[in-house]
C-alpha cells in the first residue's frame, strides 16, 4: 500500500504546473480494458503555433496506457504508463491545452502535429489500432466532435430544454404596446440583465440607468458585430450606459462561439421577458415592426436565463464596451419615428407550462418536434424561411400533409419580399396539387398596423412559440438564440388572434387562392397572372422550376 501511495505522489509531482488529471492512477501490471474511442480534436487554436492543441479519448474502463500511442500516419505521441479510465484529453502542450477543455488532461511524450487542413488519426495500443477518425478543414478555435461529425466552438454550452410550471404571464404584442417592456424594466428591485443583439432604444436605457443610479445589478450583453456594423446610435448609448455604471459587454474576437449573439430577452428580479424584437425604437419601442413578446411571472424561466446570460457573459470572447469601442468607427443609422394604434392591448394569461429553448443547443430539435406533434393548427409568421430543404418547414409540410391546417404569413420588406414570394408560389401551388388545407402569404399591411412583420412566433395547436429564433439554417445551427414555448389555451389564443387579424388585414395581394393557383398550373404562367405579382416573382414563375 505505502509502494502505491508513494508512487501516486510521484506521478503529481511529474505532471506540469496547473494539470489536475482525474481519473488517472499509478499503471497496473495489467491492462484491464481496450476498450477507447477517439472522441474529438482540438487542432486549430487561436494562439501562435497552433499551442493547446489536444485530442479527447474516451475509455470505457480501467486501462494501462503503457505502449499505447497516438499517430497521424507522420508523427507519433507516446501516451503514459498510466491506468486511465473516462474521458481525458491528451496534449503535447498540457498547459496550454487545459484552457481549451473540461477534461482531465494527460501529457503526451513525443511528437503530434494536428494539421488544420485535415489529418487521419489512429489510437493504438501495442501497434494495435482500437480506434481512428478523420477530419478535415478544422475552423479557428473549434473542435471536432467525431461522433457527430461535427464542429463545434470551444465552451460552447449544451443546454436542454428546460420546462417550467408556467403561471402568470402577461402577453404583448408590438408595435401595439411600446410601453410593455419598458414598464417591465422599471419595476425592478434587484437585478436587470439584458441579452441582445443590438440596443439603441433612448427609454430603455434610461430605465437601466435608473436601476444602476440606485444600486441594482444591470448588465448588457449584446452581439459585437451585427450585419452591417455597429451603428454610432449604438455605440452613443453604451457610452451613456457604462458612464451610468452599466456592465455592458459585447461579444466579439476570435474566441466567439457563436456566428450572431441574437437573442432577445431580459431578467427583472424574478421575472423574465422574451421577445421576437431587437432593443430599439422600431423593436420594443413600438415605432416600427410587427412583433410578439412575453412577461413571465416564473422564477425558473428567470433563473434559466440568468445561467444562460451568465455563461455567455462571462466567457472569453465577453469584451468590456471601453475596450471594444476603442478605436474603431461606427456606421449612420436613421431610427425609426413611426406610431401606430393598440388594436392588441396587453393580456394577463395563465400559462400551464412554459419551456425555455436555446439555439444552437436544443431550439431547433425541440421545436421540430412540437411541430411533427401537431393535430390542428400552424399558424407561422416569420420574418422569412430560409430555403425549401429547411427541416422546420419540412415539419409543417408534413404536418399539412396529414391534414393539419396551416397558414405561412411571412415578410414582405424590401431585403426578403422576391425570395418570400418565390417561395409562397411554390407552398400555395404544392398545397393545391396535394390537396393540403395550406396557405401562405406575404405580407401586404402596407404600414397601416405596422410598417413590417419582424415576428419569429408560431401557434402550434395550443401552445405559442415566441423567440428570437429566424428559420434559416445559420441561426438554428450558430447562433444563440432564446425562445420560450407557452403552452395553455390562453396563450394560444391571444397570439392566434393577432395572427388572424394580422392575416385578414393585409388581404393576401400577393397570394392566389388554391383554386387559381390549380387553374395557373394546368394552363401556365399566362394571362392569369397581373402585372404586380411579376414584379417580385420574374422567371421563377414558371412551372418547370418546382421542386418537390
Amino acid at each position: 500500500m505505502l509502494g502505491r501511495i508513494v508512487a501516486a505522489i510521484v506521478i503529481a509531482l511529474a505532471l506540469p504546473s496547473g494539470v489536475f488529471v482525474a481519473g488517472v492512477t499509478a499503471a497496473e501490471p495489467a491492462v484491464e480494458s481496450t476498450d477507447a474511442t477517439l472522441v474529438s480534436a482540438y487542432p486549430n487554436p487561436v494562439a501562435d503555433g497552433d499551442s493547446g492543441e489536444f485530442v479527447a479519448v474516451r475509455f470505457e474502463g480501467p486501462t494501462n496506457t503503457t505502449g499505447w500511442t497516438l499517430t497521424d500516419g507522420k508523427t507519433t505521441a507516446r501516451l503514459p504508463n498510466r491506468t486511465v479510465e473516462g474521458t481525458i484529453a491528451v496534449a503535447v502542450e498540457p498547459g496550454a491545452a487545459k484552457d481549451h477543455t473540461e477534461y482531465p488532461i494527460v501529457p503526451l511524450a513525443g511528437r503530434l502535429r494536428l494539421a488544420n487542413d485535415g489529418e487521419r488519426l489512429e489510437l493504438r495500443a501495442d501497434g494495435e489500432v482500437v480506434s481512428s477518425a478523420r477530419y478535415r478543414n478544422a475552423p479557428e478555435a473549434e473542435r471536432r466532435d467525431f461522433e457527430t461529425g461535427t464542429w463545434e466552438p470551444i465552451g460552447a454550452t449544451d443546454y436542454d430544454p428546460i420546462r417550467t410550471d408556467g403561471g402568470s404571464a402577461r402577453a404583448f404584442v408590438l408595435p401595439d404596446a411600446p410601453d410593455a417592456a419598458v414598464g417591465e424594466l422599471e419595476t425592478a428591485d434587484e437585478r436587470i440583465l439584458v441579452g441582445g443583439y443590438t440596443f439603441t432604444d433612448e427609454r430603455i436605457a434610461e430605465a437601466l440607468l435608473e436601476a444602476a443610479a440606485e444600486g441594482l445589478v444591470v448588465s448588457v450583453l449584446l452581439d459585437g458585430a451585427p450585419v452591417g456594423g455597429m451603428s454610432d446610435r449604438q455605440a452613443r448609448t453604451l457610452d451613456r450606459l457604462v458612464e451610468g455604471g452599466v456592465d455592458v459587454r459585447v461579444l466579439s474576437g476570435p474566441y466567439t462561439r457563436y456566428r450572431y449573439h441574437h437573442p432577445k430577452y431580459a431578467v427583472v428580479d424574478d421575472r423574465a421577458i422574451v421577445a421576437t424584437e431587437n432593443f430599439k425604437p422600431a423593436g420594443l419601442g413600438g415605432k416600427s415592426s410587427r412583433g410578439w413578446g412575453v412577461v413571465l411571472e416564473d422564477d425558473r424561466a428567470a433563473a434559466t436565463l440568468a445561467s444562460i446570460h451568465e455563461a455567455d457573459r462571462t466567457w472569453r470572447a465577453a469584451t468590456a464596451w471601453d475596450a471594444y469601442r476603442e478605436g474603431r468607427t461606427f456606421t449612420d443609422v436613421d431610427p425609426a419615428v413611426g406610431g401606430y394604434g393598440a388594436e392588441h392591448t396587453p393580456k394577463r394569461i395563465e400559462v400551464e407550462n412554459t419551456t425555455v429553448l436555446v439555439a444552437p443547443d436544443n431550439a431547433a430539435d425541440a421545436l421540430r418536434e412540437r411541430i411533427e406533434a401537431a393535430d390542428d393548427r400552424i399558424l407561422l409568421q416569420q420574418v422569412r424561411i430560409g430555403s425549401r430543404e429547411n427541416r422546420l418547414l419540412e415539419a409543417v409540410l408534413a404536418a399539412a400533409a396529414r391534414g393539419v391546417r396551416v397558414r405561412i404569413h411571412l415578410g414582405g420588406s424590401w431585403y426578403v419580399e422576391d425570395d418570400n414570394a418565390a417561395l409562397i408560389e411554390w407552398l400555395n401551388r404544392r398545397s393545391a396539387a396535394e390537396g393540403w388545407d395550406l396557405e401562405a402569404r406575404v405580407d401586404d399591411a402596407e404600414g397601416e398596423r405596422y410598417e413590417k412583420i419582424h415576428t419569429k412566433g408560431v401557434v402550434i395547436d395550443d401552445t405559442a412559440v415566441l423567440g428570437s429564433l429566424n428559420w434559416d439554417r445559420s441561426a438554428q445551427s450558430n447562433n444563440r438564440e432564446v425562445l420560450v414555448a407557452l403552452e395553455g389555451s390562453a396563450a394560444a389564443a391571444y397570439y392566434a388572434g393577432v395572427f388572424e387579424d394580422d392575416w385578414e388585414s393585409d388581404g393576401g395581394d400577393r397570394a392566389l387562392p388554391a383554386g387559381l393557383l390549380a387553374a395557373v398550373a394546368a394552363v401556365g404562367a399566362g394571362t392569369l397572372l397581373f402585372a404586380r405579382r411579376l414584379e417580385f416573382v420574374g422567371e421563377r414563375e414558371t412551372v418547370t422550376d418546382w421542386q418537390w
